[in-house]
């Protein structure tokens, strides 16, 4: 199985649609489904249910998106040890979700007129790892959401973010002005991987422990709430989506966008990037 292949194979995976993995992997889409043809004729097991209702995964699907994620994952430490072993002035940065954000792109504009000869690594990670692999080393930096478990990591707070109920259009909810935490109680929530970090998922589930799909991205957050009406948080400034609503929730602390490193880290060029971050972001002196 080549790298190249696997990637396609989750891009697929987790959009459930051929047409917007290949928008996602900058393809076009027949390329894109041979090349899942073929995975699946290497491996001789069906990894993808192909209806005109969309994409749905196999159970030898499901076994192999776990296993791909976690070998590509692998590969790409491996490219950046070996990359810093070389001596190349490099900075991988974690992202969380949206990297369109109109704050991070002037981040990204203002680091590399700052910083024009330093090659700067993306890795973007799905919601079951807020902290985008700089638990485990992959990352230098992380642009993120909290709260998480910050042991061994210096947490700088950008900006806070109001959030509000993800609803289906149609829920008699959905034409609400404000909720509550409570009046959502006996519903059905979209939850996150077992094992993810319990501050994490405290918030995100308002604080209670809740029953409904497993998610890891905000594609499937939003999928899970219109195929099964499913409820979930997510901040208000999220672009609408067709079929969903969005609802202030008024007991909700607003999500905090933040930028974290690991502590003692004296490297100029993180240094710098905090710096820019702050900057950016328009957040206050201080943080957290």
């Amino acid at each position: 199985m080549e790298l190249r292949t696997l990637r396609y194979f989750v891009a697929v995976a987790e959009e459930l649609h051929f047409g917007r993995a290949a928008s996602r992997l900058h393809m076009s889409q027949p390329p894109l489904s041979r090349a899942v043809k073929q995975l699946e004729t290497e491996l001789g097991a069906v990894l993808l249910d192909r209806t005109s209702a969309g994409v749905a995964l196999t159970a030898a699907g499901t076994v192999l998106l776990d296993e791909a994620r976690a070998l590509l994952d692998r590969a790409e430490r491996a490219r950046e040890r070996v990359a810093a072993a070389a001596g190349a002035s490099t900075v991988t940065v974690g992202f969380l979700g949206d990297a369109t954000d109109p704050a991070a792109l002037r981040l990204a504009d203002a680091y590399r007129r700052r910083h024009p000869h330093v090659e700067v690594r993306i890795r973007e990670t799905d919601l079951s790892d807020p902290t985008c692999g700089l638990h485990a080393g992959a990352v230098d930096i992380a642009l993120t959401r909290g709260p998480f478990d910050t042991t061994g990591l210096t947490v700088r707070t950008l900006r806070a973010d109001p959030v509000g109920a993800l609803l289906r259009a149609d829920d008699p909810l959905a034409a609400r002005d404000s909720l509550r935490k409570d009046e959502l109680a006996a519903r059905r929530w979209f939850r996150f991987p077992e094992g993810t970090d319990s501050a994490w998922q405290s918030y995100w589930h308002g604080g209670e422990p809740r029953s409904g799909p497993v998610v890891r991205a905000v594609v499937e957050c939003r999928q899970a709430v219109l195929w099964n009406g499913t409820v979930g948080v997510t901040t208000l400034d999220h672009a609408p989506v067709p079929g969903l609503a969005v609802v202030p929730l008024t007991d909700m602390p607003p999500s905090r966008v933040v930028v974290a490193w690991h502590a003692g880290d004296g490297d100029p060029l993180i240094r710098s990037f905090v710096e820019i971050a702050v900057a950016a972001y328009g957040a206050a002196p201080g943080g957290s």
